[in-house]
């Protein structure tokens, strides 16, 4: 067989990290545009990302549907990922109108969120379960690669739940993940066919080891071989379930030459000062802290599990024609595989030539370029604003609608930037206030936090309580959960807040603003029940790696994907 691979071409989302993923491992990408073209593949790969409905008829209006069944049965291989193995099912509570490929008996259901966030986002196992008849006796053999002490990376709200047993009773070989109390299949396989529910594009040296079995046709391995063994990402106990995420998160704007580069300031003050007064210099330069591409790489090899980019000057520039940004995802792609984020521009806009392009447009150009999920930023309160106008009647023409019903909410971040307001008494207010441990500058033992835009520059009358309940009724899958008031002081994320937010929202939440050392993670993920916790500052400067954060945590007991 030669060393290429098909992809079918049609409506899945960031698919460059996976194309860049399989140009890692040593195969060249060739793009199926044409249904007919299929019978001619050697090995397929049908990826996928967001809404089973969405993609499912985006695979029957392109005319793949019956093609596409027609060649799984010609024995030739194929792997199905994320949305890719969804499809193989018969159908989904995300749409109960839209049929799946029924190559495999079962319906996916929702995430029970009575005790824990939905989306399910993060790094999770796929151990092997109890396998088909063929397997059983053979523990020591590994699916593709699969190791049960390696984490993969998740995003998903439905999932097929594991029944022991059942799958394996039809000859499937079945590896599972578990979720809070919930066991699903992660990965399944049988004769030509193999699926994972987890992205192995964006799990790291293990995925690529995943997507490298699968295309040389190595079904079952020696799990202690060393063509298995050698890319792995444990962590630190061996332990099943979703590890803690640690995010290193680069703001990216424009310096005075054009450039763009990594900065960091105190509350969005990038610029150097003249001396050291309190006051900036006007004529202070831009905080050069690195090069985007540069400093993303040296996180993810220091085992960040999650990479953002916030364009923080974008609110006065049109994304459409921010080439440099697009690129910047291009590059980083091609060499980072772990997930990507980007905020900032998320919205609709006009272009250069006056030509009107929809928040949805600019995201999936975003998508294209290498990016999983977006950020929105000051346009989630304008959102939020209508909604609560309207009577908490959802729009449909928002943002967030728009780009979670077309790629699914958990490609959907909010990032809120709240402050503190403090007041003597709750009746001071008709704001959510909360008794603080943390008095204000004359005393007041209460406060609330309240909701701004444009970088903290300008406050609107509603609290984070009511723009974090606006924004998960439109379909945002995860919030950025920042803090004005902690944003460079390197002292401390701001529990109470973390906490009021988790305890509003069924979705997770990244806890931001304030990381100084290795304990401040430590404290955010003992003293709240954030999903993630975001680091910065203390990265560029070199003052802590991530490595560093997840050892610290790791010998005190905390479950940490590592990479060495």
């Amino acid at each position: 067989m030669s060393k290429t691979v098909h992809l079918l071409d049609y409506v899945a989302g960031n698919v460059r990290s996976l194309v860049n993923a399989i140009e890692k491992v040593g195969y060249q990408v060739i793009w199926i545009r044409d249904p007919a073209d299929l019978s001619k593949a050697e090995r397929v790969i049908l990826p996928g990302v967001g809404h089973f409905g969405h993609c499912l008829q985006g695979l029957q209006t392109a005319g793949f549907t019956g093609p596409l069944k027609e060649y799984i049965a010609s024995s030739k291989p194929f792997m199905g990922i994320c949305v890719g193995l969804q499809g193989l099912f018969e159908g989904s509570e995300e749409d109960l109108h839209t049929s799946g490929l029924g190559i495999i008996p079962g319906t996916l259901k929702r995430f029970n969120d009575a005790a824990k966030p939905v989306p399910h986002i993060g790094w999770n196992s796929a151990a092997t379960a109890i396998r088909s008849t063929q397997l059983q006796g053979q523990q020591e053999q590994s699916l593709y690669g699969l190791l049960p002490e390696n984490k993969y990376y998740y995003v998903h709200s439905y999932a097929v739940p594991y029944v022991k047993g059942e799958l394996e009773a039809q000859g499937w070989d079945v590896a599972t993940a578990r979720y809070g109390e919930e066991d699903f299949v992660g990965a399944i396989a049988k004769g030509n066919i193999f699926a994972t529910q987890f992205h192995p594009e964006k799990s790291g040296e293990a995925g690529l080891a995943v997507i490298k079995a699968f295309l040389d046709g190595t079904n079952l391995a020696d799990a202690g071989s060393s063509t298995v063994a050698a890319a792995t990402a444990t962590d630190n106990a061996g332990r099943g379930g979703l590890t803690r995420r640690v995010i290193a998160c680069l703001d990216v704007r424009a310096n005075d030459d054009g450039d763009l580069v990594v900065t960091k300031g105190d509350q969005y003050d990038v610029r150097e000062r003249s001396d050291s007064s309190t006051s900036t210099s006007a004529g202070g330069q831009v905080r050069n802290l690195g090069k985007p591409v540069d400093l993303a790489r040296r996180y993810y090899e220091s085992g960040a599990d999650e990479i953002t980019f916030l364009n923080i000057t974008s609110f006065r520039n049109c994304p459409v024609a921010d080439t440099p940004m697009l690129e910047i995802l291009r590059r980083t792609s091609e060499s980072v595989f772990v997930p990507l984020t980007i905020g900032g521009g998320i919205r609709d806009v006009v272009d250069v030539d006056g030509k009107t392009v929809s928040a949805l447009e600019v995201a999936t150009m975003y998508f294209k370029s290498g990016a999983d999920k977006v950020s929105i930023g000051s346009d989630a309160v304008t959102a939020a604003e209508e909604y609560y106008s309207r009577g908490k009647r959802l729009g449909g023409t928002t943002a967030i609608e728009t780009i979670s019903k077309a790629y699914g909410n958990q490609a959907v971040v909010v990032s809120i930037d709240p402050r503190r307001v403090y007041v003597s008494t709750p009746k001071d207010t008709e704001r959510h206030a909360i008794k603080t441990a943390f008095p204000g500058p004359n005393g007041e033992e209460y406060c609330w936090y309240q909701c701004t835009v444009k970088g903290g520059r300008e406050g609107r009358d509603m609290d984070v309580q009511e723009l974090a309940a606006a924004v998960e009724a439109m379909g945002c899958g995860e919030i950025l959960l920042n803090c004005i008031d902690k944003d460079g002081t390197n002292s401390g994320f701001d529990l109470e807040l973390i906490n009021e937010v988790k305890r509003t929202v069924k979705i997770p939440v990244i806890a931001s603003s304030g990381a100084g050392n290795p304990g401040h993670f430590l404290e955010v993920f003992e003293k709240t029940a954030t999903d993630a916790a975001l680091g910065a500052g203390m990265f560029h400067r070199g003052e802590y790696t991530v490595a560093q954060v997840k050892d610290y945590l790791a010998e005190r007991g905390l479950v940490v994907r590592t990479s060495r």
